[in-house]
């Protein structure tokens, strides 16, 4: 009895376990229906969604850098530790890139690094001098008046670049106009007179033969041009960014008879003011020249702070070394001599960074004037070119006629 019992206890749990399973398979295969059902449109509604919150962002932009250096140096002046204004930057901070940067900077801070080791661990963002300044302010305990310093300079190259671009936009407006003019006449203008020149080919002179053949070549085959015209555009970037076209460019941009002035200021200003602040602030005088070196935005005033870089690491002078170069004016050189002599350098740097600062401007100024006339000459000489071009031969079958 006891044997035929337990049988039937353990038979009735495994019916009641099979039925169990049975329910739960139900209910699972219910579940698949369901989603299956509503996955087309959940995946629909995850689509839409995504499109919604699609967006292109690019890295920090220079302001950027400034104002977060900006609010950095206000919030540890005041007292507040560097973790706490970080993060209360990071949460003011509406990029999601830059916030996730400066999160990191703080977490970082918080594991046991440096302000500077973690600077150093996002080099895309920040520069060489960045990092070296805020270094030497960690060496030196003056973190707060430094980053007002690196504050400062920041805006000061910001205005440096933005004056260099404001003297382009004008001459690169009236190019522009150049083209399109150019092309309106050629693809408009001249077909209207093909009729008049048909069959007295004879007659024209060159020019207008090659402005009917240049206007046939653009309204025939316009679809190629706009792409190789593109293809040229990346070429040249392309090239310029390799290491041959880079220095080909720049040795260009130090001979071209408008350019050259303005650069060579613009690369003067920026290596000896990077320079002084470096100095002034402690940095070893060859962690400097490296740090001059990198932005000194020339492959040949590079390859100069480099080779200062090793013969002042080999014992020599600064400006014994800048002798070697005809890059820097001598006037500049003597007064780095005299730095070098008095002790006086940070100061020297800073004055003559000062002067050629305002010489930039000036230059700046003088380009810009110059070269607005020159391109109104240019412009209004292409255009008389393509009227003459056309006129001259109408003049000329006319006083043929009349002859007759």
């Amino acid at each position: 009895m006891l044997e035929e019992s337990w049988q039937n206890y353990e038979g009735g749990a495994v019916v009641a376990e099979d039925g169990q399973q049975a329910q739960a398979r139900g209910e699972q295969k219910q579940r698949k229906r369901i989603a299956a059902k509503r996955s087309p449109q959940s995946e629909q509604a995850s689509t839409l969604q995504k499109i919604r919150n699609f967006s292109v962002e690019f890295g920090p932009s220079q302001k950027d850098i400034l104002n977060f250096t900006n609010q950095l140096s206000v919030m540890v002046r005041a007292g507040i530790s560097l973790q706490d204004s970080l993060e209360s930057i990071a949460g003011q901070q509406e990029k999601p890139k830059f916030k996730a940067i400066i999160t990191d900077l703080k977490n970082q801070i918080e594991a046991g690094q440096s302000f500077s080791q973690a600077l150093a661990e996002h080099p895309q963002v920040f520069s060489n001098l960045y990092i070296n300044m805020v270094a030497a302010a960690e060496i030196s305990g003056s973190l707060s008046s430094m980053l007002q310093k690196l504050a400062e300079y920041l805006d000061g190259e910001a205005e440096t670049r933005s004056q260099v671009r404001g003297a382009m936009v004008y001459p690169i407006i009236i190019a522009v106009m150049a083209v399109f003019v150019t092309i309106f006449l050629l693809c408009f203008v001249l077909p209207r007179f093909t009729a008049i020149f048909a069959g007295k080919e004879h007659l024209l002179p060159a020019s207008t033969k090659i402005l009917m053949a240049s206007s046939a070549f653009l309204r025939g085959y316009w679809f190629l041009i706009i792409p190789a015209v593109g293809g040229l555009f990346w070429g040249f970037l392309y090239f310029i960014g390799t290491n041959v076209g880079r220095l080909w460019w720049d040795k260009t941009k130090l001979v071209l008879p408008l350019i050259k002035t303005l650069c060579r200021s613009l690369y003067i200003t920026r290596s000896l003011h990077t320079m002084g602040v470096l100095m002034r602030a402690g940095v070893p005088i060859l962690d400097t020249i490296s740090v001059t070196a990198q932005i000194s935005g020339n492959v040949l005033y590079k390859d100069m702070w480099l080779g200062v870089y090793s013969d002042v690491r080999q014992g020599k002078r600064i400006a014994s070394s800048l002798n070697q170069y005809n890059l820097m004016p001598s006037n500049v050189v003597q007064m780095i001599r005299s730095g070098e002599d008095s002790g006086t350098m940070s100061d020297v740097l800073r004055d003559v960074s000062d002067y050629y600062a305002r010489e930039l401007k000036t230059v700046i100024k003088t380009v810009t004037s110059m070269i607005e006339p020159i391109m109104i000459v240019v412009m209004g000489v292409l255009v008389g070119f393509i009227a003459m071009s056309i006129i001259l031969p109408i003049f000329k079958m006319s006083s043929l006629v009349m002859g007759k």
